[in-house]
């Protein structure tokens, strides 16, 4: 355990000492992810499914704010979607635009999470991102997280679907967008797993605010098994064909990234937690501290030889 902590001292302060240098790196990477898992999921539109137009991209990414990767994200899904059907496209340009209405609205600073929940699903994860969101995010974060489930669940029915849509001819136009739409709005799957997401991420956020000891590990395993709960009880009500050892199985895992999370985030010592009570003119206040687990810097310890005393023996 001290040699954990030892990394992690010396991680922040790699971290702050190169700041400027990592972050934009951060950014090209988590955009250059992003960009090639649509270009690998749709790829419809042979211009902007090259690896050059991809690190360009990606490139500019890193030097622009983070909402720029979403939008540049939804740019090359609607540009993908476009070659493949423009019925799909306006479908889902809408649904964009409805959800980005209500991001910048209520969680505008949580882009990574509307980036990273697609990219968590498509490596099987997913789960991850509703207790992780609510350990370090707000209840305002549920609509970001949603608006990320809706998008990869929109991406994977145009995947799903690709036979069907491709083979409707072009003056059946009405029909498509029914079919779009309806496919999209009665996706009992998705409207689960937003559920699920919701109340795992809102029940997560109440525990770890309690002044309760070992707050954060009781609120992830509590998330991680109402998580599956509402999975299953979702599954019971509206067929939804989840994969009971699929779903185990992606818990434990977040579960455990989760903890590596709370290593970096929050690592505190209860073995020294001080109650405190003092009083004002107005107010007593009761006060819980925790100390922080932190190990100073370790020193280099210089040996200083006696150099008369090698002198002498030279001689």
């Amino acid at each position: 355990m001290t040699t954990l902590l030892v990394a992690k001292q010396y991680m922040k302060l790699i971290y702050g000492k190169y700041e400027a240098y990592i972050t934009p790196l951060l950014k090209f990477l988590l955009a250059f992810i992003a960009l090639m898992l649509i270009n690998s999921n749709l790829g419809y539109m042979e211009g902007i499914d090259k690896l050059t137009v991809v690190l360009i991209v990606a490139l500019m990414c890193s030097f622009m704010p983070m909402n720029f990767i979403v939008i540049m994200a939804a740019l090359f899904t609607l540009l993908h979607l476009y070659a493949f059907s423009l019925e799909c496209a306006v479908v889902v340009a809408a649904a964009f635009l409805l959800m980005f209405l209500l991001y910048f609205r209520f969680s505008p600073k949580d882009t990574v999470v509307v980036i990273l929940t697609p990219i968590c699903f498509l490596l099987k994860i997913p789960y991850v991102i509703p207790i992780s969101m609510g350990l370090i995010g707000t209840p305002a974060s549920a609509v970001s997280v949603s608006c990320g489930v809706i998008a990869y669940y929109m991406i994977h029915y145009v995947g799903e679907n690709v036979t069907l849509l491709s083979g409707m001819a072009d003056e059946e136009t009405a029909t498509k967008f029914k079919i779009i739409i309806d496919g999209i709005l009665n996706n009992k799957e998705m409207v689960v797993t937003i559920v699920a997401f919701a109340v795992t991420l809102m029940l997560v956020y109440l525990i770890r605010r309690m002044s309760i000891d070992y707050a954060w590990t009781i609120a992830m395993v509590a998330g991680a098994l109402v998580n599956i709960m509402v999975l299953l009880i979702g599954d019971l009500m509206f067929d939804t064909n989840v994969s009971l050892l699929s779903a185990i199985l992606g818990t434990i895992v977040s579960f455990l990234i989760t903890v590596v999370l709370q290593f970096f985030v929050f690592h505190v010592d209860y073995s020294r937690t001080e109650n405190v009570q003092f009083e004002d003119d107005e107010y007593y206040y009761y006060v819980k501290a925790v100390p922080k687990v932190a190990l100073a810097k370790p020193e280099k310890q210089v040996k200083q030889i006696n150099v008369q005393k090698r002198s002498r023996n030279t001689r």
